[in-house]
């Protein structure tokens, strides 16, 4: 049986990593004033981002990912006929309505497939997945991570299907952003009251950054750090416990609203790296995706892994 994934632009993932198990991107549509882009994880696109600033304008920026008609399109003239079976994983369904237009795709696509394939003599059924990874970028690459390893070992779709839900369960994505002022314009903008003025002009004023974690669906503040580069070392150093104490799947992924190299010298993350290394767990460095600079800010840092229910303490 031929697997294929999916997933929508927001994923945090290395372009390489896309490349070489093929990964479907599903676009997320960006205007910025009279501008419009198309994030589809292209790195030329994250190279302008930066070069030219567009984050200056970011926060009034509208976002449009694809309509329910746009992914049924896309499936029935590529997928369904170079996959047998396809597993989308989305960002999570609190904060976007991919997973929602994706769930309602499935049953046009899997309702009118036949006849596609019939036409083009591709013969047997064929089967989607849509899985809410109930986190979002950096934290979303895990689970998809862990399906090509279930790809690579032959795992039935019913297996996979159980492991990825756990999985799913169990992702942890953590950001710390840069700007708090942009941070608070982009929520209200998008209709998030929860990002107070008094807390955000105290917090510049001392120069307090939240560490926000994306689990279960929900969103929200765990821990705050004065100074960013104080903070992203207390956030590798939790980052270095749970690696200590196991993951579930051997990947940390990490993403950067910038260019990597300022991310590898952030205090604390050559410690994280070697960490990694001794345990046998892979860490997944990119760029953030463009929707994700739109939305918190150039220069923050996220990272992603699954582990078992604890607690945060920062």
């Amino acid at each position: 049986m031929r697997f294929g994934i999916v997933v929508d632009s927001a994923c945090d993932l290395p372009a390489e990593f896309f490349a070489e198990h093929d990964v479907g991107i599903l676009p997320i549509s960006i205007r910025i004033g009279n501008e419009s882009l198309v994030d589809d994880r292209d790195p030329a696109l994250t190279a302008r981002y930066l070069a030219e600033n567009l984050g200056a304008r970011g926060a009034a920026a509208e976002t449009e990912p694809y309509t329910v008609e746009q992914i049924r399109d896309v499936f029935l003239e590529r997928l369904v006929l170079d996959y047998d079976c396809v597993f989308c994983l989305t960002i999570t369904s609190t904060r976007s309505p991919i997973f929602e237009h994706a769930r309602k795709a499935s049953f046009a696509i899997l309702n009118s497939y036949q006849a596609v394939r019939r036409a083009a003599g591709v013969d047997g059924p064929f089967l989607m997945r849509v899985i809410d990874s109930q986190t979002l970028f950096a934290g979303q690459g895990v689970g998809v991570y862990e399906a090509t390893r279930l790809i690579a070992a032959n795992s039935s779709i019913g297996a996979m299907r159980e492991r990825l839900e756990f999985i799913a369960q169990n992702s942890y994505g953590y950001m710390l952003p840069r700007d708090l002022y942009y941070l608070r314009a982009r929520a209200q903008k998008k209709g998030d009251r929860s990002v107070g003025l008094f807390s955000v002009a105290l917090g510049s004023a001392l120069d307090i950054k939240p560490i926000l974690r994306g689990w279960r669906g929900e969103t929200g503040p765990v821990g705050k750090v004065r100074g960013f580069d104080a903070g992203a070392k207390i956030l590798f150093a939790y980052a270095q416990e749970r690696v200590r104490a196991g993951l579930l799947v051997p990947v940390l992924c990490v993403s950067y609203g910038g260019d990597l190299a300022e991310l590898a010298a952030l205090p604390g993350y050559p410690a994280l790296k070697e960490t990694c290394a001794e345990h046998g767990v892979e860490v997944l460095e990119s760029p953030m995706s463009v929707t994700g600079m739109v939305n918190v800010g150039v220069g923050a840092v996220t990272l992603g892994f699954a582990a078992l229910e604890h607690e945060a303490k920062f």
